[in-house]
């Protein structure tokens, strides 16, 4: 893979789209371009379907003087998000081939990550540590994370966003449309939150769905797998290392020492150009 020239005017300004497990991405190369160049409405824009390209995140690649590059995040609604494990994962791989390295490091708005490409073409990220108290995940008041004061037991796990996690019987069941939003705006979210249901299906293994704030139902999220791991554990339902089924395919996360490592498939489905006249109309 090569790496993409981008540039505004006049020639537009290149875009990739990636999907991890079906978690799928709009991500723009931005290294060595003095600031970014995505914005809310540019998110707004480009997030559409129907008139945009569509995605359930996008990411931004720009230059650090810390790690082999940096990563910021958006929802498809233009909200900022803090952490997106599955397109960090896509991200990694296409900067590894980039970079001719077989790992990286990376700079988030959740701190300092490392990703590694495996013999088997999957892709390996160091999440970093779960944010188990209140504050941090973040919430409104100081409660238990393991049993929040909301219908259905849930569980609240930071991993640079919030996660609300529903264990029920059966994840296929759930009606995300119907019940997902009232938990994204619960007050007892500041910042609202991303939405888990999962069901112990084995040892060690789980169904999982999720509504994902700023982007609604997904495929995957691997900042959602993380913290469903996270809980699924402390709840007692689960050792430290579990497989996840998700509606777009599989993940694997390992809560090591030094962080949750989420592991799974990467793909790069095209380029594309975006002309001046969607950039000038979205400014």
């Amino acid at each position: 893979m090569r790496p993409m020239t981008q540039t505004r005017l006049p020639s537009g300004l290149g875009f990739m789209k990636m999907h991890g497990a079906g978690n799928d991405f709009v991500v723009i190369d931005s290294c060595g371009r003095p600031t970014p160049v995505v914005t809310p409405a540019l998110a707004r824009a480009l997030g559409d379907r129907n008139r945009g390209v569509g995605f359930d995140q996008l990411a931004e690649i720009r230059d650090s003087d810390q790690a082999d590059f940096a990563l910021d995040f958006w929802n498809n609604d233009g909200s900022r998000a803090g952490a997106c494990g599955n397109a960090t994962r896509c991200v990694s791989d296409y900067m590894m081939r980039k970079l001719g390295q077989d790992r990286v490091s990376l700079v988030t708005a959740r701190g300092a990550l490392s990703a590694v490409r495996l013999a088997d073409g999957r892709v390996s990220v160091n999440m970093g540590e779960p944010q188990l108290d209140w504050a941090s995940v973040p919430l409104a008041q100081a409660v238990d994370t393991l049993h929040l004061p909301l219908a259905g037991d849930p569980v609240a796990v930071g991993m640079g966003n919030p996660h609300c996690i529903m264990f029920v019987e059966d994840a296929e069941a759930v009606d995300l449309p119907a019940v997902g939003p009232g938990y994204e705006h619960a007050p007892l979210f500041p910042q609202r939150t991303n939405v888990e249901f999962a069901s112990l299906t084995g040892p060690d293994r789980l169904r999982m769905r999720v509504w994902e704030r700023g982007a609604g139902i997904t495929l995957a999220c691997g900042s959602g797998a993380c913290a469903t791991a996270v809980a699924a554990h402390l709840r007692g339902l689960t050792g430290r290392k579990v497989i996840l089924d998700l509606d777009g395919g599989v993940l694997e996360i390992d809560w090591r020492e030094d962080g949750v490592w989420m592991t799974g498939p990467v793909a790069h489905v095209f380029d594309g150009t975006l002309p001046p006249e969607f950039l000038a109309a979205h400014a």
